[in-house]
């Protein structure tokens, strides 16, 4: 079972007004401990959005702003990326690589918990159970129900089609988990032992 966002994420969340100041911003951070808070929506229909100490520390003190005077709404980021509490964990993950943030909000309807690079680490299952461990052995075991599933109804077998497919799928996330292209899929493979799974493999529309 892959962990979810919703089984790490935090579910105590502070949330302040985009009309609040970056001082009140900041005096809640170091009272609570936080490096974010969640901006509140206005109205239902609105988007949460984000603050954080980078934000305040890049875009106020930096340039020796009054952070008495500039407002939440001013340096937030909104509307900000949000997780899906059914993500799952490595998903999450890859999210953050791609955008390059390290939390957000888990939003379900309403804000459910934050979830941060932090969670991952503390919290993840990552290091017991590496996706890409589990993923080479479900490749395996799908490959040896596909050349059974072949043999007993034959390599142009409908059955025998829906069995690579698995395999594909399978191998394709793998290789989009390392990053890599490849070179050749085991149904490549099986068909340079069997040439006329190759034909079969040609989808009737």
């Amino acid at each position: 079972m892959m962990l979810k966002a919703k089984d790490i994420m935090t579910t105590e969340v502070v949330t302040i007004k985009g009309s609040a100041t970056v001082a009140e911003a900041v005096k809640q951070m170091n009272d609570l401990c936080l490096r974010a808070l969640i901006v509140d929506r206005r109205y239902e229909q609105d988007t949460f959005g984000i603050i954080t100490e980078t934000d305040i520390v890049y875009k106020v003190t930096a340039y020796g702003k009054d952070p008495t005077t500039i407002r939440v709404c001013d340096i937030m980021t909104k509307p900000c990326i949000v997780v899906n509490p059914d993500l799952g964990v490595e998903y999450v993950a890859r999210l953050f690589a791609q955008t390059g943030i390290r939390r957000a909000p888990v939003i379900h309807d309403k804000l459910l918990g934050v979830i941060s690079v932090t969670d991952i680490l503390s919290k993840g299952d990552f290091v017991e159970n590496p996706k890409s461990l589990l993923l080479a052995e479900r490749i395996q075991q799908a490959i040896e129900e596909a050349r059974t599933i072949c043999s007993e109804k034959g390599a142009t077998s409908k059955e025998c089609r829906v069995a690579w497919d698995i395999v594909e799928e399978l191998q394709a996330e793998s290789a989009h988990q390392k990053s890599e292209r490849l070179e050749k899929t085991a149904f490549d493979l099986y068909c340079d032992e069997n040439p006329d799974a190759a034909e079969a493999r040609v989808y009737d529309t």
